[in-house]
């Protein structure tokens, strides 16, 4: 068998490669199927830019919730602090009024912990410094998501544009460039919603 009959085989196979009419309407479907895994990419970006600013207005509020709190009860041990000092030092306190010292530092001390530690409203010290490095996470997660999205969108416009030049100039190795670009493009949209593997330069 010549050269010349091995390759007229070999492209028979592919039919629809020479026939502008079926190589045109398969060029469409592939467009439309990048069409749709673009929609999804955009999506995709665009939830995980909301819940990385959504996270980050979270994370911001809670810490100075925390903060808030925090001086709260640094000024409640100073108080006791003070209150303890006096008992020690003061010689001229009667019983009542050691009682009633006694009764303030109980019930600063009651706040303190409280404000330290509060499992039925979570919003302790300790539950907001948990939730607060929670959403830190989840927006970190998120920030490292959105660039590989954008590199996706960015792959599967250039497919299109590619696919849609064939339309016009029938050269078909536009098309397998077209292919390996929006092929490329998917894989890193599928990162961006699994995380799956980290790209230097990219999450």
């Amino acid at each position: 068998m010549t050269e010349l009959s091995k390759v007229t085989t070999m492209l028979s196979q592919y039919e629809w490669l020479t026939d502008k009419d079926q190589r045109d309407r398969w060029v469409g479907v592939y467009i439309g199927v990048l069409a749709v895994f673009l929609a999804v990419c955009g999506m995709g970006g665009g939830n995980a830019a909301k819940d990385a600013t959504r996270a980050n207005i979270e994370a911001s509020s809670t810490w100075n919730f925390f903060q808030a709190k925090n001086a709260r009860r640094n000024q409640i041990r100073l108080q006791v602090d003070d209150i303890e000092l006096r008992l020690a030092t003061d010689g001229s306190l009667n019983d009542a009024a050691k009682a009633k010292y006694q009764e303030r530092i109980k019930t600063y001390k009651e706040l303190d912990a409280r404000l330290t530690s509060d499992k039925k409203s979570n919003e302790g010290l300790d539950e907001l410094f948990l939730k607060g490095k929670a959403l830190e996470a989840e927006r970190d997660v998120a920030m490292r998501k959105d660039p590989y999205f954008d590199y996706a969108q960015a792959l599967l416009q250039i497919a299109i544009v590619l696919a849609t030049v064939v339309l016009i100039v029938p050269q078909v190795w536009l098309l397998g460039v077209s292919a390996v670009v929006g092929v490329l493009g998917v894989i890193l949209m599928m990162n961006g919603f699994t995380l799956a593997v980290a790209i230097p330069g990219i999450g």
